[in-house]
């Protein structure tokens, strides 16, 4: 289980999987809020089947690196510690870095999930030049009004409701998310704070300088953003960063967790067909 300590000395820890076949390009996985990366082996096994090397850490907080961080107190998952959201961010691109150095010749696409979406966006905002595609899953434009802040359950509240069905129209899978020990339910503004959580607004920066291919996919029931949310974020990066090569996919009938739907299959097909447009086999 291999691990980096981060700027104010936390052990982020971390899994690679190296592609099957001679590598296409390589893929950083960002998870989203109150889970972690054991939650992503359905893409995770199709990409490597398919020639891509994936990284994927657990963020600060949460998962792995969350119980080594807490001492193994499993109700303070979630939770940031010093240093909060530009600290985590930081860390995500500390990783990033490493992959560089150990991937120099490959190209490196960011998928974020999620809050890792959002994180995502941030990366690109910033270092537009360190990344060869943006993938979003679960995204939205992250705008007071664009992004859901409530109850995410919301449409689905019923007497006997788990409180999970936003996740997944396979209610297996918000079962499972409440059963697992690495994960919590506790929500993002009470884990993060006031200020961390404002400092996940903002908007795709104006003239990039690199026309990195982006691709936004999400459910139609997806109550974070949904379609309306990302055609927007589709929108202004193409008018706002001068990006030219944006895909959006909606998927009918799935919910918030794209990868873990009953869409799954179909979900990594496009994605997997999308990144082979890109990025040619060397075999």
């Amino acid at each position: 289980m291999p691990e980096f300590i981060d700027a104010h000395g936390i052990a982020i820890v971390y899994d690679v999987y190296p592609a099957a076949t001679e590598p296409r390009a390589v893929v950083q996985l960002l998870h989203g809020v109150g889970e972690h990366a054991g939650r992503y082996h359905g893409v995770i096994n199709d990409l490597v089947a398919n020639g891509y090397t994936v990284y994927v850490n657990d963020h600060r907080g949460h998962g792995r690196t969350g119980m080594k961080q807490h001492g193994g107190d499993a109700s303070k998952l979630g939770r940031l510690g010093v240093g909060g959201l530009p600290a985590t961010l930081a860390s995500v691109w500390q990783f990033t870095q490493l992959i560089r150095d150990e991937n120099p010749s490959l190209p490196l696409v960011i998928l974020g999930h999620s809050w890792g979406s959002f994180m995502a966006q941030m990366l690109i905002n910033q270092h537009p030049e360190a990344y060869d595609a943006l993938v979003l899953s679960g995204s939205a434009l992250r705008t007071p009004t664009a992004l859901n802040g409530g109850d995410l359950n919301a449409r689905w509240k019923a007497k006997d409701a788990m409180g999970t069905e936003w996740l997944s129209a396979d209610l297996r899978v918000g079962q499972d998310f409440i059963d697992d020990p690495l994960t919590t339910s506790t929500p993002l503004l009470k884990l993060f704070g006031v200020a961390d959580a404002a400092r996940l607004y903002g908007r795709p920066r104006k003239d990039l300088g690199y026309d990195i291919p982006a691709l936004l996919m999400v459910g139609r029931e997806d109550s974070v953003g949904g379609p309306k949310s990302v055609h927007k974020l589709a929108a202004e990066y193409r008018e706002r960063s001068g990006l030219t090569d944006v895909t959006t996919l909606v998927y009918p009938d799935a919910r918030h967790e794209i990868f873990n739907d009953f869409a799954k299959g179909d979900v990594n097909a496009d994605l997997i067909a999308w990144l082979n447009k890109r990025f040619v086999s060397r075999d």
